[in-house]
This record gives structure tokens, sequence and C-alpha cells, in this order.
């Protein structure tokens, strides 16, 4: 297990990030706030991965973030299956001002929601968190050109979403 302290920095250098990644996936606040949890008690766990620098580990963070929104809306997607009648969703919440109700960057996160995935990661990488068309490639394993045409479709969506 990494050290308190280890755990401490990352979560000051970049629990804003993970948080919003958390966000803009899950459609609950429940669902948000347990794969933020997730993402690093996993990092807590990981001792023997190595990092090369600050922007591996955030980038890291990020994937692992997203990974963990995945594998409980697939969850969620599987007990609302067994359920009778609709399952309540209940929209995320959070202290972070650009996803305050009633803010134009709320109707930006609720239109990122509602884009599939990708282009949902390759876009919010490249908008919010500044990485590269060839740095997001890297990090989800994707040819460069693949992630130039997914952003430049996310934003097409975007644009279309926010008219």
């Amino acid at each position: 297990m990494r050290p308190q302290k280890d755990i401490e920095d990352a979560m000051s250098q970049h629990a804003d990030a993970v948080w919003r990644v958390c966000v803009l996936h899950c459609s609950e606040r429940q669902d948000a706030q347990d794969a933020f949890q997730n993402t690093y008690i996993k990092y807590a766990l990981a001792d023997e991965t190595c990092f090369n620098g600050e922007e591996h580990r955030k980038a890291w963070l990020i994937r692992t973030a997203t990974n963990a929104c995945r594998d409980l809306l697939r969850a969620s997607a599987r007990r609302s299956s067994r359920q009778e009648g609709p399952a309540r969703l209940e929209t995320a919440v959070s202290t972070d001002a650009l996803t305050e109700p009633g803010s134009f960057a709320s109707d930006v996160v609720d239109a990122m929601r509602g884009l599939d995935d990708p282009p949902r990661t390759p876009l919010y990488l490249s908008l919010c968190e500044g990485y590269s068309a060839p740095e997001i490639a890297d990090l989800l394993d994707a040819p460069v050109n693949t992630v130039y045409t997914w952003i430049a479709r996310g934003k097409a969506t975007l644009r279309r979403l926010l008219r």
C-alpha cells in the first residue's frame, strides 16, 4: 500500500480533476462519490505502479476514474434492469462552480453527459484537462487520427446541443 503522504499529495493535486470526471460520467451523486472513492482506493493499492512525473500520475488517475465510472454504470444498469419500475435518477451535485445548476457550464456538463463515450472522454481530456490529441491517444491506446475525429465529432455535437 502507498504511504499516506503519497495518497494525500495525489488527492490534494488531482482531486478536482478526478471529481469532474466522475460527475461527467455518473448521473447519480452516489455513483460519482463511489467512483471517486474507488479511484483513490485503487491508487492506494497500486503501490507497485511507478509514475514518470506528475502528468503521468494525473493521467493514470483520470483513466482509473473513467473505468471506475463505467464499472459502476454497468452494475447500476444490471440492478435497474432487474427492478420493477423505472429507476430514480438524482442529478449529481458538485461544489465546483462550473457544475452548479443554472449556470451555462451546467448546460455544458449536461450536454457532455449526453455524448457517447467516445467522444466524451477524449473531448473532456482535450477541453478541460488540456491534453493534446497525441497525449490522449497514448492515454486511451487509440490511433491519433481517431482521437482527432472523436474530438471534432464531439465538438460538433456539443455545438448542436447547446444552440
